[in-house]
């Protein structure tokens, strides 16, 4: 299966976010590739509020079956989320859980104005209610696979798709 270049997808998710930032929007991406978008979505879109990000180990709701992630990270959100517009970036949208479990550590720190979600690839697959405000692409994609976000050395984007082993 051919993918979309996840350069071209960040190009169109900053465009379709453009429009709504507003003085006390704040980005926040979830850790590792959420976090990696976030970034640079702050920077082209020269958004003010300093950026956040959040590691949601402690929150996901599979913790008793995969345990702790051996690299857990301290979230950082370095302003206000009382009142904050908040854009939460993930790369990959599928189940839901990691959205639900970023919300909830949000609203650990205050209660913003609103959260909206934006993602690099909406594969379909929810679980739970949750949907994209912002999305780059819409991926039919099998449901023995995970599609992940890389970052190379030199900071270029770009997908990969690999078939999980079935028992």
């Amino acid at each position: 299966m051919q993918l979309p270049d996840a350069e071209q997808l960040l190009a169109l998710l900053i465009e379709k976010i453009r429009p709504d930032v507003t003085g006390n929007t704040a980005i926040v991406g979830i850790h590792t590739g959420g976090a990696w978008l976030a970034e640079r979505i702050h920077r082209a879109l020269e958004i003010t509020t300093p950026g956040g990000v959040l590691d949601i180990s402690f929150y996901r709701d599979d913790y008793s079956k995969i345990g702790l992630h051996p690299q857990v990270r301290p979230s950082q959100l370095p302003f206000d989320v009382e009142n904050s517009h908040i854009i939460l970036v993930d790369d990959v949208l599928y189940t839901g859980r990691t959205v639900r479990a970023a919300v909830n550590e949000l609203f650990d720190y205050g209660r913003p104005t609103c959260i909206d979600l934006a993602v690099l690839v909406d594969r379909g697959g929810r679980e739970l209610p949750v949907a994209a405000r912002y999305i780059g692409a819409v991926l039919a994609l099998p449901e023995n696979s995970m599609l992940e976000l890389r970052q190379s050395d030199d900071g270029r984007l770009s997908l990969d798709l690999r078939s999980l082993a079935t028992d």
